[in-house]
């Protein structure tokens, strides 16, 4: 556990961002359709202060990681957990939250909506909470226009929206409740190649000026590799972390992410994820 100097001088403990402790999660417990997702799913992200982490996660299909994310985000019909304990900042999750913002790979905008009023949505709903009046609600939801590079869009609908500007909304809409937690569950794979590779360029810009902590689930080992501090294996069901790649050299803001990923030092490190998430889908199903 970190600890930070309080007024005296001493040294005051700071609870982990995020602890997950022997969590297990059962669906439909004690009927012939019963699975099991997770299994003693032990990891704590401790506090960074000033920068946060980013934290890629890599598995086999259904391994459960997706369900992790849900139950940190708290969503119902996933929480609670079947066993164990997640704390935030040291306190249980009770559910959902505006610290924990969430993007899916499915674009998830309001269609009856505008762009502006997508992302205006969260802060409207944590008006009073938050103390904001109508002015500075959109004066918030204007800036994240701008900095998801949607700045002369916010007037359009999704439905008028290309599948990278919605994924964009998706984000604003998100980092507008400056969530300290960011959890995003494949929101790229749906996109095209070049259009991805600006995402991701994106997603650092705004990493680097959140300092959130991201948890983001992927099937592309190169883009794990390119965004993540470090990259999470997964094992087959239920899932747990079999394998970690920590202290991965960060990308830089405003690189090229087409021009790093094409360096032999990065691709030597994505054929050795690759090597290892290649034995986790040989091995035999626990």
């Amino acid at each position: 556990m970190e600890n930070i100097l309080n007024q005296g001088g001493g040294l005051l403990p700071v609870a982990p961002v995020v602890e997950f402790k022997n969590v297990s999660k059962i669906f439909n417990m004690g009927t012939s359709l019963e699975f099991k997702a997770l299994d003693g799913l032990n990891f704590r992200i401790e506090d960074l202060p000033r920068r946060g982490e980013l934290i890629t996660i890599l598995g086999p299909s259904g391994c459960g990681k997706s369900t992790m994310l849900n139950l940190l985000a708290g969503f119902h019909g996933v929480y609670p957990q079947t066993t164990g304990e997640i704390f935030v900042r040291g306190q249980n999750i009770k559910g959902p939250g505006k610290d924990r913002g969430m993007v899916f790979q499915k674009y998830s905008s309001f269609p009856h909506m505008t762009v502006l009023e997508n992302v205006s949505f969260g802060l409207k709903i944590n008006k009073a909470e938050m103390k904001l009046s109508d002015a500075e609600i959109r004066d918030m939801a204007m800036d994240w226009v701008g900095k998801v590079g949607l700045a002369g869009h916010e007037h359009k609908y999704p439905c008028q929206l290309s599948g990278g500007q919605q994924q964009r909304v998706a984000i604003a809409r998100s980092l507008a409740l400056k969530p300290r937690i960011l959890l995003m569950d494949e929101p790229f794979s749906a996109l095209d190649e070049p259009t991805r590779l600006e995402m991701q360029r994106l997603l650092v810009e705004l990493w680097y000026s959140h300092e959130a902590t991201v948890f983001l689930v992927t099937h592309s080992i190169a883009e794990a590799v390119y965004l993540g501090d470090r990259v999470w294996l997964f094992s087959k069901a239920p899932g747990k972390i079999v394998k970690e790649f920590n202290d991965l050299p960060l990308p830089a803001q405003g690189e090229s992410p087409i021009k790093r990923q094409k360096e032999p030092s990065f691709q030597a490190i994505v054929d050795e994820v690759a090597e290892e998430f290649m034995k986790i889908q040989k091995s035999k199903k626990e």
